[in-house]
């Protein structure tokens, strides 16, 4: 018996580290937590719907987390990952300083999830499932997420710099930048969508409103009243200000009328490959919502590298 038992314990370890040296999270499932943590569904719902009620914007920068997330190595949540004075993660790459948002309110969802399920629910999939539910209590669609995602034991500033597309990025640029992580353009254009909802920062849409003839004078003109040429770098303004806390197709409709905030979003309507698409969507919301469900899911499904240590963080912001 006690060796039996000395045999069972060596094996139960083996398999431990290697869950710790490997994606052990290669398939994922819409069942993962069935039956470890049943309600993770319903917990991370209940802490996201007075977040987004209480702040609409709150659900925008929960669906750009997730991205940013998912484009640097993998949904991993390595972005949640604070710096230390040994170690430098991705929270103040150029694209995420004073500018992804949202932290607490992870921190929120996984403090409750805790205390139902300890060290169960990664903070990947708790991001992930966030990210489902503020498109949908913005009215937009909703999906069925796979879970199983493990945490990154490891983050990369210098990744989320060359990863993660600009406000200044081609229509070209953008496409490539989808297609390293096997999205195609049509999946770039639909998740461009999600900005029919949120707001910039009038450092990253001065240079559009002042200096590029494929704007909307009136359009150009409404933005110029809260974003000068110098200073009010902060100052915000809504992707659709017709819509802005809304999840619908509007973003596409703007872009026709040349009313897009940011280079990059005007580029998906700019005489280019993606116009007819464009012109789809913003005539047809069902359309839309359809593609972009499922490139969300699509998305979702980017993993970290074989050989990435992972495990499930007790505290996202920490390596356990």
């Amino acid at each position: 018996m006690g060796l039996l038992f000395a045999r069972s314990f060596v094996l139960v370890t083996a398999l431990l580290v290697i869950c710790l040296l490997l994606p052990c999270n290669a398939k994922l499932s819409n069942k993962f937590y069935a039956k470890t943590c049943p309600n993770v569904e319903s917990i991370v719902r209940a802490v996201m719907a007075p977040a987004v009620a209480a702040e609409p914007r709150m659900g925008a920068s929960i669906i750009r987390l997730f991205f940013h997330d998912c484009f640097v190595n993998g949904c991993d949540a390595s972005i949640l990952l604070d710096d230390t004075p040994t170690f430098t993660g991705e929270k103040n790459a150029g694209a995420n300083a004073n500018s992804v948002r949202g932290y607490e309110v992870i921190d929120a969802i996984k403090t409750r999830v805790e205390a139902s399920c300890k060290a169960t629910v990664s903070c990947a999939d708790i991001v992930a499932l966030a990210a489902r539910d503020a498109v949908n209590l913005l009215r937009g669609p909703t999906w069925k997420v796979t879970l199983g995602r493990k945490d990154s034991r490891t983050a990369s500033q210098s990744a989320a710099n060359a990863n993660l597309p600009g406000p200044g990025s081609s229509a070209a640029s953008l496409v490539a930048a989808f297609a390293a992580k096997g999205l195609s353009a049509r999946e770039m254009t639909a998740l461009s969508g999600a900005h029919t909802v949120g707001r910039a920062r009038c450092l990253f849409f001065r240079g559009r409103i002042y200096g590029e003839p494929n704007i909307n004078a009136t359009f150009a003109a409404a933005r110029q009243k809260t974003c000068p040429q110098t200073g009010g770098d902060g100052n915000l303004a809504p992707f659709d200000d017709q819509t802005p806390d809304t999840f619908d197709n509007a973003y596409y409709t703007n872009l026709v009328a040349q009313r897009g905030l940011m280079h990059s979003d005007q580029e998906l309507f700019n005489g280019g490959s993606q116009d007819g698409l464009v012109r789809k969507y913003s005539g047809n919301a069902k359309i839309f919502a359809g593609d972009f469900a499922k490139a969300m899911v699509k998305m979702g499904g980017l993993l970290p590298a074989a050989g990435t240590p992972t495990e499930v963080r007790l505290n996202c912001r920490m390596l356990n």
